[in-house]
């Protein structure tokens, strides 16, 4: 899962610029005010950013940005894709346009989306670090999420134990307050299912009855007619069976023309099989004769059978206009009262052994929660270490990271009680026990939330006897992207295919910038990520190099990106750490690097 490409036209001094990215990590640099800076900005609108006018390129009428996402179908992003009316069959393509009034258009899968839809694609192809970007930091759900990430499959495991207790109590809790809060109301409805099903039960209608009912009824009122009509018909086909009447039928005649055929028929082969057709009529009459005859006397006269037909279809019409138009209809209506009737007509018992099974799981959830917490609080432990130990390699030495694991009260009252109420679905109390609390092992109350117990933050303490504060409020812009980088190289979300990071050198040089490019190269082993830097520390560790290049004609400056490599990344390198491309120095520092680079990747 990779970022494959990023097309870029009229944004800021980009004229048309176009990046090919490799799976590890991409390193984009360039002179101050080339346009690094729009790569990302561009990068951000393809994410669901908010559209600026002001980065529309001077004399463009719009600007495009355009990026091509490796993607396996079942990925959440390419779901996404394809709910949004897109195709993703073969990877994602986004595309966003904004044009110079300020109108902004998104595209997923070659189909107009909203800009909101983009943004959720992007939520899982790419996470973007930057002084502006840090939404998993300040986002709290997001801290527990990176806990649970990097507790592996032993959190994992002990979540999903959790989350299914969690779901059977609130089915559970929700079926008693049902059952218990309308005890008369669903007596009375419980009284009228019953009653329906026993007349239903009573008749016992079977789908269609209404029609052969109606087809039997026509059928007997009219008996009398249907056999004089059928015995008139056998009669003028082959005759009455009575020898003593001479009537001449059908039959009869149609053997006197085959006869008056017969012997002229001898000597033309087509009057012949014309003669041929006259005996397959008289064959024909014959059998339709028989069918009369067979018919006739199967009419049945029948005045008892008609009277209890009508009473039959009386009844059944009684019990249509009540439960449903059609014996179809009215059949689904009894299946459905049953089904009804089964949740509703319990009985004392019944009640005591869903409470009982209620109080059973609600111990459960206590149980399962409180190792979950434990389970937390040790990977909470690791990754404030873990972190801390990456931070002291990023130029941030003095730094501690803390990942707090904490319950919110049980008693809570006020908003709180409000809060708790809104995410337990469950109503606050005046009792000593608010309904929707746990107990735990200890003896104490909880109040559970389908993701657990426990209340995550991250907090930094960026200078030893500081308060430890969250994160997000504690960190510079550059920190907070150091943080992040810490972050993601210990907890390793590998939902998550690209990573971006901008101004994540900010403030650092020397040996901690080194450092910070074996590091992003640690993480670019099991992720593709861009990173956008000045420093040629961090660029020497690129597994693919592009440059920002800008020119100007003395009146229009425009940029473009290159991929460098060879002579010109010695270049680019040399520049970037003395300031000129063509110092013999820094083309040597620059060698040596790469050189270090490459023992670094082959060990």
């Amino acid at each position: 899962m990779t970022l494959r490409r990023i097309r870029i036209q009229g944004l800021g001094v980009i004229d048309e610029a176009e990046l090919d990215l490799s799976p590890g990590l991409n390193v984009i640099t360039g002179e101050t005010g080339a346009g690094k800076t729009m790569v990302v900005s561009g990068l951000g609108l393809l994410l669901g950013a908010r559209a600026d006018a002001g980065l529309v390129r001077s004399g463009t009428p719009q600007a495009v940005v355009e990026g091509e996402v490796d993607v396996p179908a079942d990925h959440p992003a390419a779901r996404r894709v394809t709910e949004a009316g897109g195709d993703a069959s073969d990877g994602v393509l986004l595309v966003r346009t904004v044009a110079t009034e300020g109108r902004s258009r998104a595209y997923v899968g070659g189909r107009s989306a909203p800009v909101t839809v983009l943004a959720e694609v992007g939520q899982h192809l790419v996470a973007v670090h930057g002084q502006a970007d840090q939404w998993r930091l300040r986002d709290a759900e997001q801290h527990r999420i990176l806990l649970d990430t990097a507790g592996g499959p032993e959190l994992a495991a002990a979540l999903e134990a959790y989350e299914e207790v969690f779901d059977a109590w609130q089915a559970a809790r929700h079926r008693l307050v049902e059952v218990v809060r309308g005890a008369a109301e669903r007596s009375l409805r419980v009284d009228v299912l019953r009653a329906a099903l026993t007349e239903i039960d009573g008749l016992d209608p079977q789908e269609g009855e209404e029609d052969d009912l109606r087809a039997e009824s026509e059928r007997l009122s009219h008996a009398e007619e249907l056999q004089t009509a059928s015995w008139a018909a056998h009669d003028a086909l082959v005759g009455p069976d009575d020898p003593g009447v001479d009537v001449a039928s059908v039959a009869q005649l149609v053997s006197t023309a085959s006869s008056a055929l017969a012997p002229a028929a001898a000597h033309d082969p087509e009057l012949d099989a014309l003669r041929r057709r006259l005996d397959e009529i008289g064959y024909l009459a014959s059998d339709l004769a028989s069918d009369l005859s067979g018919y006739a006397a199967g009419v049945d006269v029948d005045a008892e059978r008609l009277d209890a037909v009508h009473r039959r279809r009386a009844d059944l019409t009684a019990l249509l206009r009540r439960f449903g138009p059609t014996t179809r209809e009215l059949l689904r209506f009894a299946r459905e009262a049953r089904d009804e009737l089964s949740r509703l007509d319990l009985s004392a018992d019944d009640v005591d052994e869903l409470a009982r099974r209620t109080e059973s799981l609600r111990v459960q959830v206590g149980r399962l929660g409180a190792q979950l917490s434990s389970v937390r609080e040790e990977t909470a432990r690791r990754v404030g270490r873990e972190v801390g130990e990456e931070l002291s390699h990023l130029a941030m030495g003095t730094a501690e990271v803390v990942v707090h694991v904490g319950r919110r009260p049980a008693a809570a009252t006020g908003p709180d009680a409000r809060a708790q109420s809104r995410e337990t679905d469950e109503p606050t109390s005046s009792g000593d026990e608010p309904p929707g609390t746990v107990p735990l092992p200890d003896g104490r109350q909880a109040v559970p939330r389908r993701h657990g117990l426990d209340d995550v933050e991250i907090r930094l303490s960026a200078n030893p006897g500081a308060p430890a504060r969250s994160v997000a409020r504690a960190a510079s812009g550059g920190e907070l992207s150091r943080v992040m980088l810490a972050l993601e190289v210990v907890c390793g979300d590998d939902s998550l295919p690209t990573y971006v990071f901008d101004e994540v050198d900010a403030g650092v040089g020397g040996s901690a910038a080194l450092d910070l490019g074996a590091r992003l190269a640690r993480l670019a082993r099991t992720a593709q990520v861009v990173v956008v830097t000045h420093l040629g520390q961090v660029a020497a560790y690129a597994d693919r190099h592009l440059v920002v290049r800008k020119s100007s004609d003395g009146q229009v400056t425009r940029s473009d990106v290159v991929v460098v490599d060879g002579a010109d990344r010695e270049s680019e390198l040399a520049r970037m750490l003395g300031g000129v491309a063509d110092s013999r120095a820094a083309t040597e520092h620059a060698r040596e690097l790469l050189a270090r680079r490459g023992l670094e990747a082959r060990a």
